[in-house]
């Protein structure tokens, strides 16, 4: 799941003039990795790694050869295989000076019907200054660009002072079953670099205006609200009703606001994003980076659909059911609510709080609430210095002084299951476009041909700066 900032970073609009556009500024790659990361972004595309075609391990091999190809040696390179999925594990051996190092991205995609494209979404098309294909965005751009970044790094003879470890999962999009045990396998890494989130935004003039580095993500949880009774004939209507009494529960849930909260990386978030927002908004935005408990900054940010999930925990009705039949007075109705929970808060107390607003004890039949699954949490990786100069290295070399944004994504990458594990985890793609651009998991899904130096120049700093 490629998730990249759109309207939050639009709106920092003060840079515009000050900048360069994205491919201009992009420092020169040799052609030798340039092409082939075009060739490896190709073969990539023409895998169906789909859910439940079987192609992911076909993958895993073609990239586990072009590595041995390039160098790495056969027993520091395993294809492990996942029911019809795989992971691909390989090991650039370093000094041991420091500990490891793990460098994340999927091979999976989402489905694409040949039928909605205009082009065959499994084969690479260049056209119009675009690559063309499933998974060129979300996420085979980034595998190939850090592939061949090894396979540059090998030519170079570079010798790291920490084993660099690529774990490519095969099921990000779907069960993340490869996921979860690859964040197992490597206890004693101290980072994790994730291909799949952060990036570059552009404007519509292709003048970049932020560089958005992820740090964190929302815990995703499913909440299950459920009211029962006997029923009965709908031509005896009585007070005890199951739909009266969810929509009762769920008018309570929708005046409910969960307490507003802060941490390193909001406030960071909340300090750059609003010295470059004009009006109320900016000015919330750093009064509450100062103080997050100012009661009228909040209130501002929350009145804004973009920015209330960075404040708070948020929990809305998603789904409905109710009933058996038109002529019988319900016996059960249930609320889908979907929660997407601040990182530190447990799910449980999420859960607790919303069956505290909810349930009226004194109901006849009192409403249960129920947590759906089992959900992971993630906590927040620390603004490291060591990577965040790493980073600004690699950003001041296309775009000198552009903003690095810290950011929390609503959504789920790898990076979740290895916080989990207590690995700190950061977006850091060196891919820049524009939010108009973005087409991952829809239609004619691309990305600027331009794009892909720069890429490949970002990665390679990132790891010599932080291999060394």
């Amino acid at each position: 799941m490629k998730l990249r900032a759109a309207a939050t970073l639009i709106l920092l609009s003060g840079l515009y003039g000050q900048a360069m556009p994205a491919d201009a500024a992009a420092p020169a790659v040799d052609a030798k990795t340039h092409d082939k990361a075009v060739e490896l972004l190709g073969k990539g595309v023409g895998f169906r790694t789909v859910m439940g075609q079987g192609q992911v391990p076909a993958y895993a091999q073609y990239l586990a050869a072009q590595l041995k190809a390039g160098g790495f040696a056969a027993e520091d390179v395993q294809v492990q295989m996942h029911g019809d999925t795989a992971a691909l594990v390989a090991r650039y051996r370093g000094t041991g000076g420091k500990r490891p190092m793990l460098l994340s991205a999927h091979m999976d995609v989402v489905e694409a019907k040949p039928a909605d494209w205009t082009r065959d979404p499994f084969k690479l098309v260049t056209e119009g200054g675009y690559f063309y294909g499933r998974g060129v965005l979300d996420n085979k751009f980034d595998v190939s660009v850090i592939v061949a970044t090894l396979l540059r790094l090998k030519a170079e003879g570079f010798k790291p002072s920490r084993d660099i470890i690529l774990a490519l999962s095969g099921d990000e999009e779907t069960a993340m079953v490869t996921t979860r045990a690859l964040s197992k396998q490597f206890p004693e890494a101290e980072l994790l670099l994730n291909g799949d989130a952060g990036g570059g935004t552009l404007a519509a003039n292709d003048k970049p205006v932020a560089y958005n580095l992820q740090a964190a993500e929302k815990t995703y949880a499913t909440v299950v609200i459920e009211v029962t009774n006997p029923g009965g004939h709908s031509s005896r209507p009585h007070a005890d009703n199951a739909i009266y009494d969810l929509s009762t529960a769920l008018q309570k849930l929708a005046a409910y606001q969960f307490p507003a909260q802060a941490d390193e990386l909001t406030r960071a978030f909340f300090r750059a994003t609003g010295k470059q927002t004009a009006g109320a908004l900016g000015q919330a935005m750093l009064r509450f980076a100062e103080d997050p408990k100012d009661a009228e900054a909040i209130k501002v940010i929350a009145a804004d659909p973009e920015y209330v999930g960075m404040i708070r925990t948020t929990c809305v009705a998603t789904m409905l059911s109710g009933g058996h039949a038109e002529n019988a007075l319900p016996q059960r109705a249930t609320a889908t609510v979907n929660c997407r929970i601040f990182p530190g808060v447990a799910v449980e107390d999420v859960r607790r709080q919303i069956a505290d607003v909810v349930i009226d004890p004194a109901a006849k039949h009192p409403a249960k609430v129920e947590i759906i699954g089992e959900p992971t949490q993630s906590p927040a990786s620390p603004l490291r210095e060591d990577v965040m100069q790493a980073v600004r290295k690699a950003v001041d070399r296309r775009q000198p002084g552009l903003p690095i944004v810290p950011q929390m994504s609503p959504g789920a990458t790898d990076s979740l299951h290895f916080r989990a594990e207590g690995i700190p985890s950061y977006g850091v793609s060196g891919l820049y476009m524009r939010p108009t651009d973005d087409f991952a998991h829809g239609l004619n899904e691309r990305v600027p041909v331009t794009a892909l130096d720069g890429d490949l120049d970002h990665w390679h700093t990132l790891l010599t700066e932080l291999g060394r």
